[in-house]
């Protein structure tokens, strides 16, 4: 008797490499399963602006790292009594605007180097909602940002955006990039349960397009709501998926892309992780 539906994933043509290096941008989604590829032994430069939802904070990130923008003043806003880049994740900020500017243009200028060396992108993306800012007075309005800050609703304007946005937003780096995506199995639920699969079906419309030129898709949204599709999976606020549903989703993710010999030698560096992690009791 079978159980439970499995999501078949056949291999890839294009397979990773530790003398390649990854660049992943998206969601927490993509901090877990880049996580995981550095306990494996790869380079990896993980969420260079920090986490990432939507696909037009995506696009408007790796268009600042391909084109070296520096972060200004004018990107920042002061809210609770810190500096915030609307750019970045809130890991970024401080009370001292010039250490918030530091430690952007700091981040910024090692992505650049890094796409330099043509880097795989394994792209996440989370919602298809997202903001943008409604401030007259400011340079950066109309446009999207990656996060709020908790500053006032009525500084933004929110919406879903549609198939074509996205696909029109990411498209241009497919002629430069092999680029990875995927949709985080993660749930949004400030739009309760139905808006959220609206978004999500948003996403999926979106990559289908992008695969008809020359994007690779892994299916992780699916084997978390298909294949394990039980509560069990998820951590405590049932949104996010629990460590043995990220394990097994990266396992499923090694299968398809990495070859036999890729795989033994991610083994290797596994055990040499848990091993420089491993606590002695005693010292003798």
């Amino acid at each position: 008797m079978k159980l439970y539906t499995t999501v078949n994933i056949q291999p890839a043509d294009l397979l990773l490499s530790h003398d390649r290096p990854i660049m992943m941008l998206g969601s927490c989604f993509t901090d877990e399963i880049g996580l995981r590829l550095i306990q494996s032994g790869f380079e990896v430069m993980c969420n260079p602006f920090g986490t990432l939802y939507n696909p037009l904070s995506i696009a408007a990130c790796l268009n600042r790292i391909m084109q070296a923008i520096p972060i200004g003043e004018d990107c920042l806003v002061f809210q609770d009594g810190l500096y915030h880049s609307w750019f970045h994740h809130g890991s970024y900020s401080s009370p001292n605007k010039n250490q918030v500017l530091t430690r952007c243009n700091a981040s910024l200028e090692d992505a650049v180097r890094f796409l330099e060396r043509d880097p795989l992108l394994l792209v996440t993306l989370g919602t298809a909602f997202a903001f943008f800012l409604n401030n007259p007075s400011s340079s950066l309005n109309g446009q999207v940002v990656s996060n709020c800050h908790k500053v006032h609703p009525q500084q933004f304007i929110r919406r879903r955006i549609s198939v074509d946005e996205v696909v029109q937003a990411l498209l241009p780096f497919l002629g430069k990039y092999q680029m990875i995506m995927t949709v985080s199995p993660i749930r949004h639920l400030a739009d309760g349960l139905h808006g959220n699969q609206l978004s999500k079906a948003t996403l999926l419309m979106a990559v289908e397009q992008l695969t008809q030129h020359g994007c690779d898709y892994f299916p992780s949204y699916e084997i978390l709501l298909d294949e394990l599709r039980d509560y069990r999976y998820y951590s405590r606020d049932l949104c996010h998926p629990s460590d043995v549903a990220v394990d097994i989703i990266y396992e499923r993710f090694q299968q398809s892309y990495m070859s036999e010999q890729t795989r033994l030698l991610s083994i290797d560096y596994q055990k040499q992780y848990r091993h420089s992690q491993h606590r002695q009791i005693h010292n003798i």
